[in-house]
């Protein structure tokens, strides 16, 4: 009877084949990722369109998108850069005043919702509230606290460098036929009245936290897929040739404001800009996606990938993600790079505001 049963259960109604027969190994758990050799990223990633040394990239996101930029520029592709390093200028002081981080010194761009903003504010549709902070007699861009260590020594300084950087990111926009651009929190931080989004909290670098002025804001998934979408729209209006290569950063949360245990916050953060990802790649057919969060947190990985703090990515990570990406673009790498001065894959020191937040653990 037991066995009958059994029969019955196995048998696809009426008889036709399961709709998993046939499918590729990389379907299944057991072949795809259990039998795979350890360290080996497997075959995660499928272009949808190719990106190659031809077209001009722009690069935006959370610091993880800073090694992405690097890998990029180091293998001979042409990653746009509207504010140079200056001649002279040291690599310690180049990675102090976030040059050569991204296409413009933005810094970190940690939401859709921070990216959105900045294209309306450069094509003056916006104007941030409180746009300069201060701390102890120097004066900040709000919007880009950590590129200056030392401040301003006025306000007025502060705003007319906002202008000549908002410029650099209007030629930036103008040039790209890719952005590539790297989603990383869902926790930010906003102005009450107006909804102006800052990169960091006020008062973690500069400013002062008010909280009858500032509030807290975790994105959902069908916010962070609207927020992008009107970033898109914007991009597009200004571009139409622009394409987009998204990608989710794998580094945790240094620390959460949700209320909840950190480790709890960052599946949150990571599974909704992950969601928010696949709704977009699915509804946009000039949007790709490429994988290096799944690559860098793979079970298969053991965690190798990281540091010994288990939050920031190895190199040994980077080269990895990086390898599969040029492998599925068909990429190899030319033998003189464009600038030799970087290892081929470097994951180097990056850049992160919320790294700060370490400084006020009791």
């Amino acid at each position: 009877m037991d066995e009958d049963r059994t029969k019955v259960l196995m048998t696809p109604p009426g008889g036709g084949a399961s709709p998993y027969t046939g499918l590729p190994k990389t379907a299944f758990w057991r072949t795809g990722v259990a039998e795979r050799a350890p360290l080996d990223p497997g075959d995660l990633y499928k272009p949808r369109f190719r990106i190659t040394r031809a077209l001009k990239i722009m690069t935006a996101g959370s610091c993880f998108a800073q090694h992405v930029g690097r890998a990029l520029r180091s293998n001979g592709f042409d990653v746009i850069d509207e504010e140079p390093l200056p001649p002279d200028f040291s690599d310690e002081t180049a990675h102090a005043f976030g040059f050569r981080q991204y296409s413009a010194r933005y810094g970190n761009i940690y939401t859709a919702r921070q990216l959105d903003q900045l294209l309306a504010e450069a094509y003056g549709e916006v104007e941030p509230a409180l746009p300069v902070w201060e701390k102890a007699g120097e004066f900040y861009d709000a919007q880009r606290p950590g590129l200056e260590p030392f401040g301003q020594a006025s306000a007025e300084m502060v705003l007319d460098l906002r202008q000549s950087h908002l410029a650099a990111v209007r030629r930036a926009v103008e040039q790209a036929d890719v952005l590539v651009f790297t989603f990383g929190l869902t926790e930010a931080w906003v102005h009450a009245g107006s909804g102006t989004i800052y990169p960091t909290a006020p008062g973690t670098i500069a400013g002062h936290y008010d909280p009858a002025i500032f509030k807290f804001i975790n994105f959902g998934v069908a916010r962070v897929v609207d927020e992008f979408g009107k970033a898109r729209k914007r991009l597009k209006l200004i571009n139409p040739k622009m394409r987009f290569l998204l990608t989710v950063s794998p580094v945790p949360l240094t620390a959460t404001a949700s209320g909840h245990h950190v480790e709890v916050a960052t599946a949150y953060s990571k599974a909704t800009l992950r969601a928010a990802c696949g709704l977009i790649y699915r509804d946009c057919p000039d949007t790709d996606y490429f994988p290096s969060y799944e690559i860098i947190t793979s079970q298969s990985a053991h965690a190798a990938y990281y540091q010994r703090n288990l939050r920031e990515v190895s190199e040994q990570g980077v080269q990895t993600a990086m390898a599969a990406f040029m492998k599925a673009h068909n990429i190899t790498r030319p033998e003189a790079a464009s600038e030799p001065d970087l290892p081929q894959f470097e994951s180097g020191a990056v850049q992160c505001e919320d790294v700060l937040l370490q400084a006020f653990q009791s």
